[in-house]
């Protein structure tokens, strides 16, 4: 819709994971290399966790993009899997026909391709999102298929992407043995609000604007200050900032088009609707202070206009009789 307006190609801020909108800046690049040289080196497992729209879901689609072309890439996204359906949800990745088979001849089907790719030179890697979701039965499902190994080498590299609630799990005694095979750990962090800037103007570039220019300071701030940090709710808002200033026929994204995208943002306002018991608390304490200092700044006057009336004043509201 703003397009032509901005001066772009296609939507800059969509929630989407395009590679082509990859932000390698704080940390992201490094993270990137980290999991590619994980990978490389074929040991144990591998796990990346971050807040819900940190950006883990881009990491795995630049992790599948930039690796080598000998290496099989495998994807387990049902996190509701049962741990009796591992190895056949992997097997039919890998093109495999198990159906009617029991669990351990599915597993020795799934054992002898790995071998296979493996003498062939090819290296295979299981990516699993959203791994906070798994039942603790599944996970250790996945954490025996790391005994698919030869003498040197395991046939089946792991990356697990998940929310930190995944951390919590694995810290659980009897997920020990999980924890012990992660051999790398990786945390994706918020943008920290020096940064919001530079990432609005690097998508703002990628989507085909001129300089990336098209946020004032003020707007950048009051961006990085309600999504805090989290890429997903900077990209929500920049992108409905953009509307408010395209229908106001504005060049760039002012203040209060920030401020207007924000009552279009579920996670604005419940951030900022009913307060929490302290701060309701808080509050009545400090309303009934200033109706105590109003009487007392106003008791002479209104003693005054009671006799005036032959009304009798009744005690000072300090405990002092009038």
């Amino acid at each position: 819709m703003y397009f032509t307006h901005f001066g772009l190609r296609q939507a800059p801020f969509s929630i989407t994971p395009d590679p082509a909108f990859f932000y390698g800046g704080n940390t992201r690049g490094d993270m990137l290399a980290a999991l590619l040289y994980a990978v490389a080196q074929g040991e144990g497992i591998v796990k990346v966790t971050g807040e819900v729209g940190s950006g883990k879901t881009m990491l795995c689609r630049m992790l599948e993009r930039r690796l080598p072309a000998h290496v099989d890439v495998l994807w387990l996204v049902n996190p509701s899997l049962g741990p009796s359906e591992v190895p056949y949800a992997i097997a039919a990745e890998l093109g495999l026909d198990v159906s009617g088979r029991r669990g351990d001849q599915a597993l020795r089907q799934l054992n002898d391709e790995l071998i296979a790719r493996h003498a062939a030179g090819r290296q295979v890697v299981l990516l699993i999102e959203e791994a906070q979701a798994m039942p603790l039965e599944t996970l250790e499902a996945v954490r025996l298929l790391t005994n698919l190994e030869t003498a040197r080498h395991k046939l089946l590299q792991i990356v697990l992407f998940g929310q930190p609630e995944l951390d919590a799990h694995l810290a659980l005694p009897r997920m020990r043995q999980l924890a012990e095979r992660i051999t790398h750990s990786l945390f994706v962090p918020a943008l920290p609000t020096a940064q919001v800037g530079a990432f609005l103007a690097f998508r703002l570039r990628a989507a085909g604007h001129r300089d990336g220019a098209l946020f004032t300071a003020a707007s950048t701030r009051r961006i990085a200050r309600a999504s805090r940090g989290i890429i997903r709710r900077v990209n929500i808002l920049a992108d409905k900032a953009l509307l408010a200033a395209y229908a106001d026929d504005a060049a760039v994204v002012q203040h209060r088009h920030v401020r207007l995208a924000e009552r279009e943002c579920s996670f604005v306002s419940s951030h900022r609707a009913a307060p929490g018991p302290a701060r309701r608390l808080a509050a009545a304490a400090l309303g009934a202070a200033l109706v105590v200092l109003s009487l007392w700044w106003a008791w002479p006057a209104l003693a005054s206009l009671l006799g005036g009336l032959g009304l009798r004043a009744f005690a000072h509201p300090a405990g002092l009789s009038l």
